[in-house]
């Protein structure tokens, strides 16, 4: 697990290179007005991705199944039912796009919001739409070869095809931008990522795995039957994700100008690659989980789920106790002064429910999916959307892309709970146990980090690159230091005793008599 997982890790690495590199750079070309409409275009055609009813997630699921039994017949026929689907629901989403299209091109960029914008935008914008919608659509089949790496537990592989899609998009961004600063040169980017990861998986699958066939031959109605019922409950986890992460740049340009969604983005910027570092943890427990259920190893399963629970959860905070206090300052350096209060506020909301949601979106809930339980957490991602959603129209109006913020931290403190009593439950695990083991030894040694960044800010400040950088090597370092002697000090499940050791034997470490 630890190879997959931190080859995942250094993928979100990169992706958060990608954008420390590209988000002020694709800021200062556009301008904080369109670069809101590009925004808000990402949040419709976001709707798009609800057609595909959970099908990616579905096809891990079957795929890795039959992988473990060494089906290879069924195997090849849960991927051409999957293909079938794709296509079938790219179709519709071309369909659906269109409408979606008139209702932003009539609606939005004709309306009171949008009067602002330099002339010329409002084409620009349109034709990027469309082309964006496009790509979506034809996403939906030309991404299903990942679901088939997932399954064989090839998460290096698949690492490495993306981080090349990575490299190819940041040249292609700053080679487009620069020659013609619009919002269809940045869609272009979109699609010519996607083609070139598509041909790419495709000759890796058929080097690595020449007995797999992406074709539409095979087709099985009992399997589709079986994969659309499991996807309707991702359809529900997918729309609950959407409602909650995905339409805020809707509500927040239904009620105030562009440059407002540029300012939410900003402060949202760091948590798409925060949570795709738990996410790594959950694409390998996921299918771990069907393969443990199919093989009778509950007991490992559950070793599994505190383990890793407790290591999402200390990333969160090491990266977590950063962001609230040197968060905000660190987004002033990085795209402007602007940002600093209205971005900073909002990251900072932010940031305090993901401390709780992110460690049960990276290993709870895909426990829960692997074993085949995906109901009740997909209806209480819904509801966690829906609520999102009311929230935020009740309170952009008088709070603005601050009451934005909170309309997504409040339900995401609600699921995380609820997500987390069901797979307690499912595993027959005490949430005593749970608290005991992953939280409470984790939530006193965060406090240590804390204070010192404090004490960092108020005696040194936090107002250039040098300090930034500075206080971030003293969070990392007082982190370190205290997980190793204190959180994981004697843990069951992660031996430290050698680290502890070495570093205990550094002359430069002083040992209590």
């Amino acid at each position: 697990m630890f190879k997959n997982i931190g080859s995942t890790w250094i993928l979100n690495l990169l992706q958060i290179a990608v954008v420390l590199i590209l988000a002020p750079f694709v800021l200062q070309r556009l301008g904080n007005d369109q670069n809101g409409v590009w925004v808000t275009i990402v949040s419709y055609t976001g709707i798009l991705s609800l057609l595909i009813l959970g099908v990616p997630m579905a096809s891990v699921r079957f795929v890795a199944e039959q992988v473990a039994k060494k089906d290879v017949v069924r195997m090849n026929a849960a991927i051409s039912t999957c293909l079938v689907i794709c296509t079938g629901l790219g179709a519709a989403a071309l369909l659906v796009g269109a409408v979606l299209w008139f209702v932003f091109d009539t609606q939005y960029l004709n309306g009171a919001t949008a009067a602002s914008l330099p002339p010329g935008t409002t084409d620009g914008a349109s034709l990027a739409f469309a082309m964006v919608a496009v790509q979506v659509a034809f996403a939906f089949a030309m991404r299903l070869p990942y679901g088939i790496f997932d399954a064989y537990s090839e998460f290096v592989a698949r690492n490495v095809i993306m981080a090349g899609e990575l490299v190819l998009r940041v040249v292609a961004t700053v080679a487009l931008l620069s020659w013609n600063a619009s919002l269809p040169a940045l869609a272009l980017v979109q699609i010519l990522s996607m083609l070139f990861e598509f041909a790419l998986t495709l000759a890796v699958l058929k080097r690595r795995h020449p007995e797999v066939r992406f074709s539409y031959h095979g087709f099985d109605r009992s399997t589709a039957r079986a994969i659309l019922g499991f996807s309707v409950f991702a359809l529900l986890l997918n729309v609950g994700t959407l409602l909650a992460f995905r339409v805020d740049a809707i509500v927040i340009s239904s009620y105030l100008e562009p440059a407002h969604a540029t300012f939410f983005d900003v402060g949202n910027k760091f948590f798409d690659p925060l949570t795709g570092l738990v996410i790594s943890v959950g694409a390998v427990v996921m299918p771990l989980a069907t393969r443990l259920k199919a093989t009778a190893g509950e007991a490992e399963l559950r070793d599994v789920f505190m383990k890793w629970s407790k290591i999402c959860l200390s990333i969160v905070l090491m990266i977590g106790v950063y962001l609230l206090v040197a968060g905000p300052d660190f987004l002033g350096w990085w795209v402007g002064a602007e940002f600093v209060e209205p971005s900073g506020r909002v990251l900072q909301v932010l940031m305090l429910s993901f401390l709780f949601y992110l460690p049960v979106r990276g290993v709870a809930l895909p426990i829960l999916m692997g074993l085949g339980r995906p109901k009740a957490p997909a209806l209480g991602l819904l509801a966690m959307g829906v609520v999102n959603v009311g929230i935020s129209l009740a309170l952009v109006s008088s709070l603005g892309i601050f009451g934005v913020a909170l309309g997504t931290a409040i339900p995401n403190l609600m699921f995380a709970v609820f997500v987390l009593v069901l797979a307690c439950r499912e595993l027959s695990i005490p949430l005593r146990s749970y608290a005991g083991y992953v939280v409470v030894r984790a939530a006193i040694g965060a406090l240590v980090p804390l204070a010192a960044l404090w004490l960092y800010r108020s005696e040194i400040g936090l107002d250039s690159l040098v300090k930034l950088v500075g206080a971030g090597i003293l969070s990392v370092t007082v982190f370190a230091l205290t997980w190793i002697f204190f959180v994981y000090r004697n843990d069951p499940h992660l031996d430290l005793s050698l680290l502890r050791r070495r570093v205990g034997s550094d002359p430069g470490v002083r040992r209590q008599p």
